[in-house]
């Protein structure tokens, strides 16, 4: 979050920032707590406003994947992972899923859920 930018302000600019996309209809899906680093990760959820989204300035490639493309091995950080498989899982119903992701780069990721 930058500052005098609320929760869903940040989420929007980042999705902007990353992807040049532009959510609608955005909820609260998930509160990951990464102590390791000493971050939080609020993630929302909505839908992809004129189904437009394209590389932006802090990104090397985005697209956009149907449920059995997605390329599990090749997703960056494991907060954007478990994001994904608690959001298949709950649908079409989501609730709000709180966890704490730990671990280190290249080891096991150990996630508690709430």
């Amino acid at each position: 979050m930058e500052n005098n930018e609320t929760t869903m302000e940040g989420a929007s600019r980042e999705a902007f920032e990353e992807a040049h996309a532009t959510g609608i209809n955005l909820k609260l899906f998930g509160v990951y707590n990464l102590p390791r680093i000493s971050q939080v990760y609020l993630m929302f959820h909505g839908q992809l406003k004129d189904g437009y989204m394209k590389a932006g300035v802090e990104s090397l490639e985005v697209g956009l994947f149907e449920d059995a493309e997605i390329p599990w091995d090749d997703l960056a950080f494991p907060v954007v992972t478990e994001s994904l498989q608690r959001y298949f899982e709950d649908r079409p119903n989501h609730k709000v899923h709180v966890a704490d992701i730990r671990g280190r780069p290249g080891s096991k990721i150990d996630v508690t859920r709430y």
